[in-house]
């Protein structure tokens, strides 16, 4: 399935080409006139039209020119770019190489004027000039139209000039600027510098900074370190504390109790005294034993032991002061109590070393402590002075840097953009383009004339192919006639006779062959042929018919009952003094007014043009005439009038087997046609087919034109092709 619907879309597409082929066969005159007029204006304009000529110039610009930004402020001087993302710089300097006063100066530089000999004008010279930019490149090219290649040439080589010298100017002037601009910040920026180096130091000697962060890793172990000596002194205390405690408890001696033995132990005159007093209080107890109180030995030595008393404590008091009580007995101690004593003051000692250590270890601690917690802070007024210093001595030293940059350009005296393509004088101009002037003309007068074609087709109502009379009329196509030649139009009225082997004749063999076979169950008697106007042929086709089917050996009589515009006389060649009008009038008998045209063939022309032709076929005098003439011969072919101008053909129909339809493109129209049809369909008769008349090349690109190849051949080549041919015409 899907084979056969590529096959037949095949089909339809040759079909479609054919039908444009036959219409431009048709309408060829005015379709060469056309596009020869197309043409031969576009080659008149092409060459009426003076040269132009075309010179050409680069320009490549540096997207980064040599001169530093001002300290962040804006881009670069002379640095190409745009101020959105969307805009493109090279665009920008096209525009300003097609500003006014570049034009301007160009225009006056060189003089150039119009055709009308007055100055160019701006937008007259835009028209001529073309800026763009190289794709994928930064270089813009330059070139501009004109009749004298010398003149384009210095056109673009002149406006390169005058855009590099502005753009040297306006480079120049913004490197002044920045100049003068840096100038006047730099000393601003230095004082600012002193400003913060002067803040900063302030900073460091009010708060000793030196290194924070040295210091604050310092005071982190220095704390720890605290912490830890903290943690044993207080150890150390606890133990000499207890151990003090015992031995106190141990002498029943307080602590200042026993320096103050230990250091009357160790003195050598308490000692010395002590021992005088023990002596003589021993003295004082033995003479008591042995005398009285009021002895004199008793007095004094009563007396010497209460001056060493006194003695005594006076040497005490100077040793250990008045406000500590030490008893006699204690005044000279044992070994084991004086080590004893010893080892309470050494513990004493301990302890209160060990308490004043701790003492100053918290403090320390409390005072390393305190000056971390305001590290941070300090580093953070720190880093924001340093911070303001950098910047300080950062923007110095980049417009420092700047100011001698700019120096350096501002002695350079150079633009962004270079000139890498001077223009030359063209040899050959860019238009007229000949070759494609020509050939756009050549397209455009086929174009045109193609459509000239289609649109007289369009407005042409007659019917032009073959194919529009079978799809218009819809009956069996019986046969397919070629047009005659007019150069021999008089040897070719009758080809079936006078050329049987021309494609005419073997045409006729084959529309009387489908004939027979419309008719396989019956007889076919009487044909009437007709057509829808006049000039179709019907008389033709009517005369050669005849002679076909009598040339098969059947008595065929030919009627022409086309009393108005009688032709059948002028084909046969035959006199019309009594014809048909005579018989039908009774003034003649059909057998005597019949011609021989062949052995088989006679023909009744019109006769004498009768008053009312219509009223003489409607007679009983025309059925019995039909009537007498089917029983005589064995066809009888009636030349019928037009359909559509008289209705004489419809009323002969009536007294036929059947009627043959003559169409011929060309002369006949769509509405001609379809009103014969009409006509037919109402009258009820019954319609054999159509002939198609005057088929050519023009008109038809199958039918009778599939036989050519073998057309013009001689007799013995012609048997056996003819019967192989007649399956190609359509039959109903």
């Amino acid at each position: 399935m899907t084979n056969e619907m590529q096959v037949n879309q095949e089909e339809q597409d040759y079909i479609d080409l054919g039908q444009y082929w036959l219409i431009l066969k048709r309408r060829w005159l005015p379709a060469l006139l056309v596009t020869s007029s197309i043409f031969g204006l576009a080659a008149f304009v092409t060459f009426r039209q003076k040269p132009v000529y075309q010179a050409e110039g680069k320009l490549r610009f540096d997207k980064n020119n040599n001169v530093s930004s001002l300290s962040g402020l804006g881009g670069q001087i002379g640095e190409l770019s745009g101020i959105t993302n969307l805009s493109n710089p090279l665009d920008t300097e096209a525009e300003v190489i097609q500003s006014h006063p570049l034009i301007k100066e160009t225009i006056t530089k060189l003089n150039l004027i119009n055709e009308e000999g007055e100055t160019l004008s701006h937008e007259a010279f835009l028209k001529l000039l073309q800026v763009k930019s190289i794709r994928g490149t930064d270089v813009l090219q330059l070139s501009y139209k004109s009749t004298d290649p010398k003149e384009a040439a210095n056109v673009v080589n002149s406006l390169m000039g005058d855009y590099m010298e502005n753009n040297v100017e306006t480079n120049t002037a913004e490197v002044r600027a920045a100049r003068e601009f840096l100038q006047k910040e730099l000393p601003q920026v230095e004082g600012r510098v002193v400003q913060a180096e002067a803040a900063l130091r302030q900073f460091k000697e009010q708060n000793n900074v030196v290194a924070l962060e040295e210091e604050a890793k310092f005071g982190v172990e220095s704390l720890k370190d605290l912490s830890e000596n903290i943690t044993q002194s207080q150890a150390n205390l606890v133990e000499a504390m207890t151990r003090s405690e015992a031995l106190q408890n141990q002498l029943k001696l307080q602590p200042q109790q026993a320096v103050a033995l230990s250091s009357l132990s160790q003195s050598p005159a308490v000692q010395q005294v002590l021992t005088e007093f023990q002596k003589t209080q021993k003295e004082l107890a033995v003479a008591r034993t042995k005398l009285t109180d009021q002895h004199p030995t008793v007095i004094n030595l009563s007396k010497k032991l209460e001056a060493l008393k006194n003695q005594l404590e006076g040497k005490v008091g100077q040793i250990v002061g008045n406000g500590v009580s030490v008893r006699e007995p204690d005044l000279q101690i044992g070994e084991l109590k004086q080590s004893l004593t010893a080892e309470l003051i050494k513990s004493e000692v301990e302890r209160l070393a060990a308490t004043n250590r701790v003492g100053l270890l918290r403090k320390a601690f409390v005072s390393n402590q305190a000056r971390l917690s305001v590290l941070p802070k300090l580093e953070q007024q720190q880093r924001q002075l340093q911070r303001k210093l950098q910047v300080a001595q950062s923007t110095y030293q980049q417009l420092l840097k700047q100011l001698q940059e700019v120096q350096v350009v501002e002695k350079q005296n150079v633009g962004n953009a270079k000139v890498i393509a001077s223009a030359l004088v063209p040899n050959k101009p860019i238009s007229p383009k000949i070759a494609l002037n020509l050939a756009l003309g050549g397209f455009l007068g086929i174009l045109l004339g193609v459509g000239t074609a289609l649109i007289l087709e369009a407005m042409d109502k007659s019917l032009k192919t073959l194919d529009e009379a079978k799809k218009l009329l819809g009956y069996p196509l019986l046969g397919t006639i070629p047009r005659v030649d007019e150069k021999d139009k008089d040897r070719q009225e009758l080809p079936v006779l006078n050329n049987p082997y021309s494609p005419a004749s073997t045409a006729f063999e084959i529309l009387q062959t489908n004939l027979g076979f419309t008719m396989s169950d019956k007889a076919l008697k009487v044909i009437v042929v007709s057509s829808s106007i006049p000039g179709e042929g019907k008389s033709f086709v009517s005369s050669n018919l005849a002679v076909a089917m009598a040339q098969l050996g059947r008595r065929v009589l030919l009627i022409d009952a086309d009393m108005r515009r009688p032709t059948q006389q002028n084909i046969w060649d035959l006199p019309n003094m009594i014809g048909l009008s005579n018989v039908l009038v009774g003034q003649a008998a059909l057998n005597g007014s019949t011609e021989e045209a062949l052995v088989t063939l006679d023909v009744l022309t019109s006769g004498k043009i009768p008053p009312n032709p219509l009223a003489l076929l409607e007679s009983q005098s025309m059925a019995n005439l039909v009537k007498d003439a089917s029983q005589e011969y064995d066809l009888v072919i009636i030349d019928a009038p037009p359909l559509t101008v008289v209705a004489d053909a419809l009323n002969i129909g009536k007294l036929a087997d059947g009627m043959l339809l003559v169409v011929r493109p060309g002369v006949a129209n769509t509405g001609s046609v379809n009103a014969a049809k009409s006509l037919l369909e109402q009258s009820g008769h019954r319609v054999l087919g159509m002939v198609v008349n005057g088929v050519t090349a023009d008109n038809s690109y199958g039918g009778y034109y599939s036989y050519k190849g073998y057309y013009g051949i001689n007799p013995g080549e012609m048997n056996g092709k003819v019967d192989a041919e007649v399956t190609k015409v359509e039959i109903g």
